[in-house]
């Protein structure tokens, strides 16, 4: 990853590497409202955003969130994905989640129908997003009054004013592209809190040319989401209405496995980005389960650390306190019911071993190295618009019992998250 000194620098370099695929145009504008549910005599700003289709594609696949309150955009996204059998787009607003509002539902369908009169397509051809702030209605009407100027402005340039539109407590936007023959993949994301995913926490919007179909996408797509977004956390909050979508322009010939082999390692990128960019993210932890019975116990097992409160404060306050690691490590297996045998468990941290052969493995000469490992991962917790560096805390955790392998990445947990949180709606 190239290291950037500047917002400015970081946004040249996406756009190098934020190309659309053929056959897609893109588009943001801004509007202004004020929500019922809060007193201002200051109107709030929202973006609204559109992905669109030269022409309704059968190619097109997404995940959704498995809250049991997802936001009506969700419930429609499922119902496009079963019924639909071309989809043209997507619009996409921030600032507002749509969530068991009165009239959700109606009104994101509206917006649908809007938004497909003034494009020439149908309202089942688009799927409604929405991210932002849950509990407030979407103010419909606004909304509609924005629609002429935002396709009036779509582009064919690149996908960075997309992703930078799509964005809530994101302090940058994050896209990424990939090649391969004479396909493209090109993908943006959203997601800097409620970062817990069983599917997706966030939204995650891919676009490519490859022609494939719906069920190659579909299955191709939730592999990619198993080893990527279900793999990372910021604050294990699940939202209410974080989806993956990707749609396909069918413009190329393709070679599935190369079209999976570039989805995946896309798809990893961007979950490293999300983390990285996390609600006051000073260390980006990444942690490595080794030697498990089975798969799931060694997702659980890294999922447990990296949630760990005492463990992520710790990380944040560059204190090589391992202990938590090893209690966090004993609390899931104790609960699930995973057999650990101490005698096995072999945990590193850097190229540090801190627990081998039964006991802990701990001098006040690795005290301090671990102690500078830990600094040296570390980055301002109040980010200054751009990734500063690509380093991340490493941590191996090797069971001794069995063949399988997780890897879970994660954040710290630092002061400035807490004043985020405590401060995102006044």
């Amino acid at each position: 990853m190239k290291l950037y000194q500047s917002t400015d620098d970081y946004w040249n370099d996406l756009g190098e590497r934020s190309q659309l695929p053929e056959g897609f145009q893109t588009a943001v504008t801004q509007l202004k409202f004020i929500p019922k549910e809060m007193v201002t005599n200051e109107p709030l700003p929202m973006n609204l955003n559109l992905i669109l289709l030269d022409e309704a594609s059968t190619g097109f696949a997404a995940v959704f969130t498995q809250n049991a309150f997802p936001g009506y955009p969700v419930i429609i996204g499922r119902r496009r994905l079963k019924e639909s059998t071309a989809i043209r787009g997507i619009l996409i607003n921030n600032k507002i989640a749509n969530v068991l509002c009165a009239e959700g539902e109606e009104k994101a369908n509206t917006l649908c129908r809007e938004i497909a009169q003034l494009t020439g397509a149908s309202e089942e051809q688009f799927f409604p997003s929405s991210t932002g702030i849950i509990g407030w209605e979407l103010p419909c009407d606004d909304i509609k009054r924005a629609l002429p100027s935002l396709v009036k402005s779509l582009s064919r340039k690149d996908a960075r004013s997309l992703a930078k539109g799509i964005m809530t407590t994101d302090s940058y936007p994050k896209v990424r592209s990939l090649c391969y023959g004479n396909c493209r993949i090109t993908a943006v994301a959203k997601g800097a809190g409620m970062i817990e995913p069983n599917m997706a926490t966030m939204l995650c919007f891919i676009m490519t040319d490859a022609n494939h179909s719906k069920e190659e996408l579909q299955q191709c797509l939730q592999d990619a989401v198993g080893d990527s977004f279900n793999s990372i956390s910021v604050d294990s909050d699940q939202s209410t209405s974080d989806s993956v979508i990707i749609l396909s322009s069918q413009k190329k010939k393709s070679n599935l496995q190369d079209f999976k082999e570039c989805l995946n390692r896309l798809c990893k990128d961007l979950a490293q980005d999300i983390v990285r960019n996390g609600e006051g993210t000073s260390h980006v932890i990444e942690l490595t389960v080794q030697e498990a019975s089975h798969f799931d116990m060694a997702k659980a097992l890294g999922k447990n650390v990296i949630n760990s409160p005492l463990v992520k404060t710790a990380i944040y306050g560059n204190d090589p306190n391992v202990g938590r690691i090893v209690s966090s490590l004993g609390d899931c297996a104790g609960n699930a019911g995973f057999l650990l045998d101490a005698q096995k468990l072999t945990i590193k941290i850097g190229d540090i071993t801190v627990y081998s052969q039964g006991s802990f493995q701990l001098t006040p000469d690795k005290e301090k190295a671990l102690n500078q490992y830990l600094r040296d991962c570390s980055y301002d917790e109040h980010s200054l618009g751009y990734p500063q560096h690509d380093k991340k805390v490493e941590i191996l955790v090797k069971l001794g019992l069995g063949i399988h392998t997780a890897t879970v990445t994660g954040s710290d947990l630092s002061h400035q998250y807490i004043n985020e949180n405590a401060d995102y709606r006044s």
